[in-house]
């Protein structure tokens, strides 16, 4: 069997021994197993992988396998990874892992919760690791539509609204995806849905091109929270469970982004230079709009959603820019807010059980009475802001450095609107971390409360362990990554 099958396989045996497990504690034992598992497997795949490229492996996708599905359209089981598709697949299997812990003590229904979290989580590594078109749309799909169970069920607020829109605009952004996909499979003339054999035969003709590219970068760029097709994004991380919201903002989200540069940009580039300058505008409202919207909330949730479009902006952004520094910067950007984002919505998870509460006007000097759960937010809000040594410097100066090279005075122009987006985060996160943390306690329920659970402390230190790995020691990530932005970058460069 193919290594890379093992990232469906686990979640395959965790959906059939969640469904034989009587009582929580055999449900916590079948996450527990199989999120470790997942993490284990991600990371032995990464050892694996830098070793085959300092062997001289210079293959653009290692451990490939192709088994034939469907002969009549040519759709095959078709799996490989590079660079890029590693650093996600671990970064999937950190955010299940940490999220299995964050929702330790869930009730009601908490074995029907875990089979959902588990199908989402199968969807998001099927996708990571599928090189075949038609593949990578169904996995996708399968981490698309637990959502709507996960989010009108043991959500909060409204939300029957929040799952209803956030699927039905989803699903919207998979019906442009599927016609942009099957508009590329024809137009190419391939008689594979294998997207590099597709890239290499390279005749999708230009006119066609400028028609499947928006189709496919908008079905994508809806999941990446593009403008104006971000509305659903809030909403949604505000009533989503807790894992759910890290899942969805931290992994989820970076399918559109993912999905952008590896199918619309490698297999549409004449396209891509094209109609590029039409999606750098609107990704550039995305990043300031987002961090402005950000700082007119008054719940914690609302904040990091706004926060989180923003920082996705930045991804698509930087995509755009069609060079190499940048697309290595929008990836690590992928990696860094997947991880903080990840914090922010599991620590404004575990105030709000508390507090009951995530209005910043009711909350204050939570800095007293629990100290651990405090710190740990502040060390959050200074990854977000992009402090040196934090995953989001690295990131955040990757982009910009490589997005200022474009020497022309449109590029450049929307580069420094960019960047306005670090002082409006500033903004934002300090009020917010002195107005929550510090101050005097108004509420007498509040001087109560209890700090964090061993189970929480688990998932909130793995976090922050991977943000200051990312921002100390960032060469090898960039490095695996750099090399395998090249292809699809060489393609983009006219």
């Amino acid at each position: 069997m193919n290594f890379l099958s093992i990232f469906v396989l686990i979640p395959l045996l965790m959906l059939a021994g969640l469904w034989a497990a009587r009582g929580i504690k055999a449900i916590r034992g079948v996450m527990v197993t199989g999120a470790s598992a997942l993490l284990i497997a991600s990371v032995v795949l990464t050892f694996m992988y830098l070793g085959e490229r300092s062997a001289g492996n210079t293959a653009e996708m290692l451990f490939r396998a192709d088994t034939l599905w469907y002969a009549p359209l040519h759709i095959s089981y078709s799996v490989g990874v590079d660079g890029i598709s590693v650093a996600m697949l671990l970064l999937s299997a950190v955010i299940v892992f940490t999220g299995t812990f964050a929702s330790w003590r869930l009730q009601p229904m908490t074995k029907e919760y875990f089979l959902w979290f588990t199908l989402l989580s199968m969807g998001v590594f099927g996708f990571f690791i599928s090189i075949d078109l038609f593949t990578m749309f169904m996995f996708y799909e399968i981490a698309l539509i637990p959502m709507y169970l996960l989010i009108g069920v043991w959500g909060s607020g409204r939300k029957e609204y929040a799952a209803m829109k956030l699927t039905l605009m989803l699903m919207g952004g998979s019906a442009f995806l599927l016609i942009g996909i099957l508009g590329i499979y024809f137009g190419s003339g391939a008689t594979t849905m294998n997207l590099l054999e597709i890239a290499q035969l390279h005749n999708i003709p230009f006119a066609q091109q400028c028609i499947w590219f928006p189709l496919t970068f908008l079905g994508f760029g809806v999941l990446g929270a593009l403008f104006p097709f971000h509305t659903w994004s809030p909403d949604g991380h505000a009533s989503a469970p807790t894992a759910v919201s890290m899942l969805h903002a931290g992994v989820l989200m970076k399918l559109g982004g993912y999905g952008c540069f590896r199918i619309a940009m490698y297999l549409m580039p004449e396209a891509a230079n094209e109609l590029s300058w039409i999606f750098l505008i609107l990704t550039g409202i995305s990043v300031v709009y987002g961090a402005f919207s950000a700082c007119v909330q008054t719940d914690l949730k609302y904040i990091n959603a706004y926060s989180s479009v923003s920082h996705c902006g930045l991804v698509l952004f930087a995509i755009l820019m069609l060079n190499q520094t940048a697309a290595t910067g929008a990836i690590l950007q992928m990696l860094s807010h997947g991880l903080m984002t990840a914090l922010f919505f599991a620590l404004i998870g575990m105030i709000y059980g508390r507090t009951h509460t995530r209005d910043v006007r009711e909350l204050a000097g939570l800095m007293k009475v629990m100290p651990f759960l405090s710190v740990c937010y502040v060390i959050a809000g200074l990854a977000n802001l992009g402090l040196p040594g934090l995953s989001g410097f690295i990131a955040e100066m990757t982009i910009f450095v490589g997005s200022f090279q474009n020497n022309d005075v449109f590029h450049r122009t929307l580069t420094i609107i960019a960047c306005s987006s670090i002082v409006i985060t500033a903004v934002y996160i300090l009020r917010l971390v002195g107005k929550i943390l510090y101050g005097t306690c108004t509420n007498k329920h509040h001087l109560a409360l209890t700090d964090a659970t061993w189970d929480e402390r688990v998932a909130v230190i793995c976090l922050i362990v991977c943000v200051a790995g990312l921002g100390m020691a960032p060469f090898w990530v960039s490095h695996m990554i750099g090399e395998s932005v090249l292809p699809v970058v060489s393609q983009l460069i006219p």
